[in-house]
């Protein structure tokens, strides 16, 4: 039993480690010149195929557990999102190679810093989780919230400023496709403390 129980929080806990890894090394990338957005690219990839081998895992070891420490279908769904927001971050940061953007804007920048503080509160959470500390877990999710809250801000903030300055409109959509995958990508991490704030009702 205890094998088990340490199996799936362990491996939660695994996935919101690499989530923070790959999201301070997006916003380390965003914060200077992307020298070889091809290299960035395949880095970022690599972070996301960890992620789906955490996943994979989590979900061979359900199959083979009668008795989980959590409901399974919370363990599974938590699983999904976790990894929905490592393949948010991987598919907004190949549109740089696929564009050949080397010059993160303002934009982009405060988006990698939601971004990362997004990532810092899931962590926070699911190692909660793994004590079994649910009420604790609410200061998190609500934390998720405002973020979330701002990344539509700067969604809008964002989208105005292209129409208002940017001419040429290959430009407008290339940058306006990577403002909308971060905003997605916030939209992921709050996912992920809605599905947290039910696993508590359903456990306290």
């Amino acid at each position: 039993m205890f094998r088990k129980k340490d199996i799936f929080f362990k491996t939660l806990e695994d996935m919101s480690d690499l989530i923070l890894e790959t999201v301070e090394r997006f916003a380390a990338a965003m914060n200077g010149e992307l020298n070889d957005v091809a290299a960035f690219s395949k880095e970022m990839k690599e972070f996301e195929h960890r992620g789906d081998q955490y996943a994979h895992l989590i979900l061979t070891e359900l199959n083979k557990t009668f008795i989980t420490p959590i409901d399974r279908e919370d363990i599974m769904e938590l699983t999904k999102l976790l990894d929905d927001v490592l393949d948010g971050i991987e598919a907004s940061a190949s549109r740089f190679d696929m564009y050949q953007i080397s010059k993160p804007d303002t934009f982009i920048r405060k988006f990698g810093d939601v971004l990362h503080r997004s990532a810092v509160e899931i962590k926070s959470a699911i190692y909660l989780l793994s004590q079994k500390k649910l009420l604790a877990i609410q200061t998190h999710c609500v934390k998720l919230n405002e973020l979330e809250n701002e990344g539509d801000d700067l969604l809008r903030q964002s989208v105005k400023s292209l129409f208002q300055n940017v001419t040429d409109p290959i430009e407008l959509i290339k940058h306006k496709e990577i403002y909308e995958r971060l905003e997605e990508t916030t939209d992921a991490c709050e996912d992920v403390a809605n599905t947290l704030q039910s696993i508590i009702m359903r456990n306290s």
